[in-house]
């Protein structure tokens, strides 16, 4: 097999699992705390069952392209080498760490390095946006369900709330996948054939069973240290407004964006909110999180830039 192939493949499979590991368990986070008691492979099926019906949809309506036009900006590559395995590589070690670094910027990046600050300022966008929406809701329309979650945290949910979490996870998983699949799908042609197809579908599906057998791996501590998250209610809520921003940015426009940090941004106003609402929570403490996340997500940026403007020049060196 020609080298440029076996880069390709390889970097779509180191892709697949960094990207799932880093970016779906910021999705799936709040799913998997807040279901812990159910076998993994009951959670994987459910989230297995949403990925292929967004895959084939996307396929089917445009013409075997499964990014929904997210990768217009962004050429098929016909030079592949070395370079392009680097990002996902380094998107491993940083998730092995518990760092939750944008996978947009750290991978689309390297193919396309001029489109960095449309997608930076799509992804500032973000962020405030969902920082403010959780202050909002968590401040003024949900304080008094949170302060019933709070008081109530081993009460058993409700059969109703258990449907409502698993529906608006379905959601917010269909709207994670329209956005990011481009981060994965950049490796491979933009119309793919069917041996293609259930090619990268099986990669994925396994790759997501080792994840969610893991439970989640390092990043879910980004989800488990936030206040209540293990409580269903509660999750469905976070997943609820999540998947509804991302929708928001879906129809804005199909520039990518990084999801990471919309995730960031809403956890970091409902926390701001939480601390206001409930005197024992300490802002000093709550602040401290966040500029921690905050912190994270630079550090992920900048690692990004360098490598994408930074391997170029050192392929051209050699």
């Amino acid at each position: 097999m020609n080298s440029q192939y076996v880069f390709m493949f390889v970097g779509f499979i180191l892709a697949s699992y960094a990207i799932i590991a880093n970016d779906a368990i910021q999705t799936l986070g709040t799913f998997l705390s807040s279901n812990q008691g159910r076998p993994w492979w009951i959670l994987w099926l459910f989230a297995s069952s949403i990925l292929l019906a967004i895959f084939l949809y996307s396929w089917i309506t445009n013409c075997g392209d499964v990014t929904y036009g997210r990768l217009e900006n962004f050429p098929f590559t016909e030079n592949f080498s070395w370079v392009y395995i680097v990002p996902p590589i380094v998107l491993i070690i940083l998730t092995n760490l518990g760092i939750p670094v944008s996978t947009t910027f750290l991978i689309l990046t390297v193919f396309a390095p001029e489109n960095i600050t449309d997608m930076l300022i799509k992804s500032l966008s973000g962020y405030g946006i969902a920082f403010l929406t959780g202050i909002f809701v968590y401040k003024l329309a949900t304080k008094s369900l949170e302060n019933q979650f709070i008081n109530t945290p081993y009460q058993e949910p409700p059969i109703q709330w258990v449907s409502l979490q698993w529906i608006s996870t379905a959601f917010l998983w269909s709207q994670w996948l329209i956005q990011d699949l481009a981060n994965i799908f950049v490796y491979l042609p933009r119309n793919l054939d069917a041996s293609m197809l259930f090619f990268s579908i099986f990669v994925m599906l396994i790759l997501q069973a080792f994840v969610f057998y893991r439970n989640g791996g390092e990043i879910q501590h980004i989800v488990t240290s936030k206040t209540n998250t293990q409580d269903i209610r509660s999750a469905t809520i976070v997943d609820l407004i999540y998947g509804l921003i991302l929708l928001f940015f879906k129809e804005w426009n199909k520039i990518p964006m990084s999801t990471t940090w919309v995730f960031l941004g809403l956890l970091a106003g409902r926390e701001v909110a939480i601390a206001h609402n409930f005197p024992n929570h300490d802002m000093k403490d709550t602040t401290q999180i966040i500029l921690s996340d905050a912190l994270k997500a630079f550090a992920g940026l900048v690692v990004s830039v360098l490598i994408a403007f930074g391997l170029p020049l050192l392929k051209l060196s050699n």
